[in-house]
């Protein structure tokens, strides 16, 4: 479970992982700029696949202060299908440790079916240009998710 109160206004954990071209993408190489910082379980599924395509649609908007940055568990090669196959104008993260997610809480207890079992938990951090969290979405439900966030962008 992610706690918002506990995050918002803390400094946001850096990370260095690779993007969907292998490249290291680390937090640090947005300094002064605002960051959407996305966990999704899985690319190409369809409630992640809606998410993305969102924050693909809304992209012209965040970008006009914000770099828009997805995670999940994906190796980079299913990353770069993923963006290909639906035109991801922004970076996809390749967290297979869960280093990033366990670091902002988004690695967690989740349950299907009576079930339970370890994932990441849908959620989205809004770093500011200063590096603290600014706004934490849990428990994120992909259909308006993207316009839910630009509604809180600093």
């Amino acid at each position: 479970m992610i706690n918002s109160n506990a995050m918002e206004g803390k400094k946001a954990p850096n990370f260095k992982l690779l993007n969907q071209d292998g490249e290291v993408v680390s937090l640090a190489d947005f300094k002064g700029k605002t960051v959407v910082l996305y966990f999704y379980p899985r690319a190409d599924t369809p409630g992640c696949t809606v998410e993305a395509c969102e924050f693909r649609d809304h992209h012209k908007e965040f970008g006009k202060g914000a770099v828009v940055l997805g995670v999940s568990p994906d190796q980079p090669a299913a990353l770069k299908k993923f963006q290909k196959k639906f035109a991801l104008p922004f970076d996809l993260l390749a967290d297979p440790d869960k280093v990033a997610a366990k670091a902002y809480g988004a690695w967690g207890e989740k349950s299907m079916y009576g079930k339970k079992y370890m994932g990441i938990l849908r959620s989205t951090f809004v770093i500011g240009p200063d590096g603290k969290i600014a706004k934490v979405f849990g428990k994120v439900k992909p259909r308006g998710h993207a316009g839910e966030v630009l509604l809180a962008m600093p």
